[in-house]
This record gives structure tokens, C-alpha cells and sequence, in this order.
């Protein structure tokens, strides 16, 4: 299935009437696509990105099966656009190669233009909302912290998940991966059901109510697993520690027990600065 990543959002550059320079990016997942287009200050709008989109459209060799963006706020310019040329969009933080994308063009592009802006203090973080209890399509019998290695995450054979690829990380494929196997005998039907909530990352929140907490879609949070022992704490912190080294790539997993190596579900997971 061909997907294309998108963002339309300012960057850090003026024009020459001192405005922001707003940005059009796509690409595919593998990044074998990249468009990148300036949008004047006074055409910000759908009819803009509409153009843009439908020139892009008219030479893809492969036209995509779905949009995903990140950016909650620029959902009615971008749902508009994307609805006028029959084009699925699916609100998702599974945008991996577009997040790397532009953390190198924040790097190496934007502060070679002669009228780059220093980005200021970023904004104050606003309280996450609580994560909302799981679907009980969702909930699994079991599950466990698990790792791999990082040269063992090849495409697993399964009937639902999606991975991406790691290589511009470097990582080493000693590098140990953590993760989280959830288990049921329902394996398949939960599968699909995480699926369809494009999963982004998980992470576990050591607060006042410590817990696993899954972050789907563009700001869905659900809650895991409650943790109320120490050992439950312990396991949490080593999973982040883990997470951190391994570029906070992770993954989930599904399967019907710990004994069947037969996976129904995998999907690798990054905890990006969107």
C-alpha cells in the first residue's frame, strides 16, 4: 500500500516582506518520494495545497492509498484539500521518515537561507490528557516487556502491523530494542482493532498514577497497564532507559501466547518531537 506523509506549516525563514515562510512536504515512507514547495504567506489556504497536491499527483508513478498527517491544528486545510481530489487522509503520528525528514531540514536547509530565524523557547507544555481506558476490543489476557535486537527486526510475517525503515538512524544491530507482547487468544481480532488506531508509540509514565500509556492517532492516549508495585516501577524505568539508548525506537507485538512464536500483530514504534 503506497502511503505519502504530509506537513504544511511554517518554518523558520522570512520572505522578503518579512513574513514566514510557510512549507508544503511530502514524502513516502521510504523516503523514495520527497516534495518540498514554499507557499506565499497570502495563499495559505486549501485551494493553495489542492494545486499542489494535484501537480504532485499528476507525475506520482504510484499515487497513495492514504495521507497521514500529524499536525492536529492544520486538519481543515488539509482534510479540504485532501477531500476535493478523493484522496484518504488518516490523522496518525506514525510519520517516522517525515519527522526525520524535518529534523535534518532543520539542521542543514532552513539556516543556509539568508533570512533564517532562530527558533524561540518552545511553547509551555500543556497537562497530557488522562489516557482513556482500552476498548474491550483491545484488552489482551496478558502481557510482557520484551526485547529484541535491532538486527532482528525484519519484516515479521503477520496479518496486521507496519515497521519503517531504521537505517537512517544507524543504529547497531546490537543495539537492544525494547518492547511490549500482548497476549490473547483473540490475537487476530485485537490486531486488527490496534490496527485501525494508528499506533505511535508506547511510553510509561512514572507520575502519580504510574502506568503504560499508548499513544495513538495525532493525541489519543490509552492506558495499558496500571503499575502498583515496585517491581512493576522498576520494569517501566528500564523499558525508557532502554527506549532512550535505542533512539526511542520500541515496538508492540501480539500474539495468542508467549509459547507461539506465530505473530498476529507488529508494529515499530518511534517516540518522535513532532
Amino acid at each position: 500500500m503506497s502511503i505519502w506523509e504530509l506537513d504544511f506549516y511554517s518554518r523558520p525563514i522570512l520572505d522578503d516582506n518579512g513574513k514566514k515562510v510557510w512549507e508544503l512536504l511530502v514524502c513516502t515512507p521510504d523516503r523514495s518520494l520527497e516534495y518540498a514547495q514554499h507557499c506565499p504567506a497570502g495563499q495559505v489556504n486549501a485551494a493553495w495545497l489542492k494545486a499542489q497536491l494535484s501537480e504532485l499527483l499528476s507525475t506520482a508513478s504510484d499515487p497513495p492509498q492514504r495521507i497521514r498527517y500529524f499536525r492536529k491544528g492544520m486538519a481543515s486545510i488539509i482534510s479540504r484539500a485532501c477531500t476535493d481530489l478523493g484522496l484518504p487522509l488518516v490523522p496518525s503520528r506514525r510519520t517516522f521518515a517525515l519527522s526525520h525528514w524535518i529534523q535534518e531540514r532543520e539542521r542543514e536547509v532552513y539556516p543556509q537561507h539568508p533570512n533564517y530565524q532562530l527558533p524561540g523557547l518552545p511553547p509551555v507544555a500543556m497537562d497530557q490528557a488522562k489516557p482513556q481506558s482500552l476498548p474491550d476490543a483491545l484488552l489482551g489476557q496478558q502481557w510482557a516487556y520484551v526485547t529484541l535486537r535491532a538486527g532482528d527486526l525484519e519484516e515479521w510475517p503477520t496479518d496486521f502491523g507496519e515497521q519503517f525503515d531504521l537505517s537512517p538512524l544507524g543504529l547497531d544491530p546490537d543495539t537492544i530494542v525494547p518492547g511490549i507482547a500482548i497476549f490473547s487468544p483473540r490475537a487476530m481480532a485485537l490486531a486488527a482493532w490496534m490496527s485501525g488506531l494508528e499506533p505511535a508509540f508506547v511510553a510509561f509514565d512514572g507520575g502519580q498514577r504510574p502506568g503504560w500509556v499508548l499513544e495513538t492517532g495525532t493525541d489519543e492516549r490509552w492506558l495499558l497497564s496500571a503499575v502498583r508495585d515496585e517491581g512493576g516501577l522498576g520494569e517501566g524505568k528500564a523499558f525508557e532507559e532502554a527506549k532512550k539508548r535505542a533512539q526511542n525506537v520500541h515496538f508492540i507485538a501480539v500474539q495468542v501466547n508467549p509459547n507461539q512464536e506465530q505473530l498476529a500483530g507488529f508494529w515499530l514504534l518511534q517516540e518522535t518531537d513532532l
